[in-house]
């Protein structure tokens, strides 16, 4: 445990010590802070149009968590690419397989440091909501409930987004297949809009918006707990073999 946990310090650590961590943080404040004004706006407006008391949590946290989501796909693609990629084009790949520490020790710390720089990004958002809290009376478990959504679902786009990573040398393929894939993954749902076919019907299982949804709502299914976490286990697991096979390369 020691060794994961310092390997996922070393990668948090990397993030800040560079632009990357900076860059992302600045994008999601601003991105997400403009979410929330035009949320609280619309709030406003429906409660001065005389319709009676406007849900907060409805009106404002659930459009700012989902719309959260959806920016987390351009975000993560470049919270993964470096992961394995870097090592692999300067070199220390060689050192970090060869020193005393096990394959999934490896992939463990890296993924939980990756999940480290995310929990960051998504502080900020917390950040932005908490002024409803300061003038408005929310109730925190459908948030509290989001939140864990987007950690879920978050980790598990990191978990593939990783296996991307130590398919290549370069941080730019890494990133932009990482993205394509999170695109697809987001939006297989819509298969079932012109097709009922068995076919359709599983790529809208396999649909993250289809399993987020629930937690946007501020409902915990197991079914869609389930899913993230086997996407987890799956990632895991593929970059695993492909470090195997990096391994037994070399």
């Amino acid at each position: 445990m020691s060794n994961i946990l310092a390997i996922a310090q070393k990668e948090l650590k990397s993030y800040f010590v560079s632009p990357i961590a900076y860059a992302l943080l600045a994008i999601y404040a601003l991105i997400s802070g403009w979410f929330s004004l035009i949320a609280i706006a619309n709030f406003i407006e429906m409660s001065m149009q005389g319709q009676g008391p406007a849900d907060l949590n409805g009106y404002v946290i659930a459009p700012v968590v989902s719309n959260a989501g959806v920016l987390s796909l351009f975000l993560i693609p470049m919270i993964t690419m470096r992961l394995f990629a870097e090592e692999k084009r300067s070199g220390t790949i060689e050192l970090l397989i060869t020193s005393p520490v096990t394959d999934m020790e490896i992939i463990l710390g890296k993924w939980l440091g990756a999940m480290g720089m995310y929990a960051c990004i998504l502080g900020v958002k917390l950040f932005c909501l908490s002024f409803t809290f300061m003038f408005g009376n929310p109730d925190w478990r459908p948030l509290a409930t989001a939140y864990l959504g987007m950690f879920l679902q978050g980790g598990a786009l990191l978990a593939i987004g990783m296996f991307i990573s130590n398919t290549t040398r370069n941080q730019i393929v890494a990133g932009a297949t990482t993205f394509g894939m999170c695109l697809l993954f987001w939006t297989f749902d819509w298969a079932t809009t012109f097709k009922a076919d068995g076919w359709a019907k599983v790529l809208a299982y396999l649909s993250l918006t289809a399993h987020f949804n629930s937690f946007a709502r501020g409902v915990i299914d197991t079914k869609d707990t389930v899913f993230f976490l086997s996407v987890i286990a799956l990632g895991i697991f593929l970059t695993a073999r492909s470090l195997e096979s990096l391994r037994w390369r070399a």
